[in-house]
């Protein structure tokens, strides 16, 4: 799920690294590498404007994780910008954390789309979630989650993307259940958990990290694959049971 106000929730060849500059510039790192995803070509100025905003983005993605309450000055100095440059792009803090959260969550959408349209054209169910789960997790965008929850006002967008990431998740829990690809109490609301779960390691450099993710994923992803396991103990999640942290502290 990702980067949401309410809980949620490329191809074969995970996400390609596009050379062209675009009017929308989504930036995060898989793995060892910045994904990128990029559209609509730009030139000249405008094009300068989108590698300036996507060095900008990268940089506050970095220092927010690793401190939510750090200044927007370090986003400036670690992205080699004036600060006066960062405020004509992003007035407040609270916009660039916005924009941050705005895009992981859009980047999810996008994954989980794509999945459901693998299944609606009679891929495997299980390869399918199984390739989403990792798209999702080398996409790591529930650190934003987990880092900024509370941190901004959501806006309508948000929300609706929220909403969509949601009905996207739900179609797909639905598919690997009447597959019998899963465990039979999976439901919708464990997965946004098991990528947080996912997310929360992050010791070494990128390459190590992603190995980590990869391989306590792969464990994960071999207790999911149980269509006849025993019960799970406790209930899920309940609907809204993590919205909350989504309202900006005061």
């Amino acid at each position: 799920m990702n980067c949401s106000v309410i809980r949620l929730a490329e191809r074969n060849d995970l996400f390609h690294n596009f050379e062209q500059e675009t009017e929308q510039n989504f930036s995060f790192r898989s793995g060892g590498s910045v994904v990128r995803m990029t559209t609509v070509p730009l030139s000249g100025r405008r094009a300068q404007a989108a590698r300036n905003d996507s060095v900008i983005l990268d940089a506050a993605r970095d220092v927010f994780i690793a401190d939510p309450g750090a200044p927007i000055a370090a986003v400036a100095h670690k992205a080699g910008v004036g600060i006066s440059a960062l405020y004509r792009r992003y007035p407040s803090k609270e916009e660039l954390l916005s924009k941050l959260c705005l895009d992981g969550l859009l980047l999810y959408v996008e994954i989980a789309e794509e999945a459901n349209a693998a299944l609606d054209a009679g891929a495997d169910p299980a390869e399918t979630f199984e390739t989403f789960m990792v798209r999702v997790v080398d996409a790591d965008t529930h650190s934003l989650t987990q880092k900024l929850a509370g941190t901004f006002e959501p806006t309508e967008e948000h929300t609706s993307n929220a909403i969509r990431a949601g009905e996207l998740n739900q179609h797909l829990v639905e598919r690997l259940h009447e597959a019998r690809a899963v465990r039979p109490d999976l439901e919708l609301a464990d997965l946004g958990q098991l990528f947080e779960m996912i997310a929360a390691i992050r010791f070494g450099d990128d390459e190590r990290r992603g190995q980590l993710r990869r391989r306590y994923l792969g464990l994960l992803m071999a207790g999911l694959f149980q269509p006849d396991a025993a019960p799970l103990p406790g209930p899920a999640p309940y609907v809204g049971e993590f919205a909350g942290r989504w309202a900006k502290a005061t």
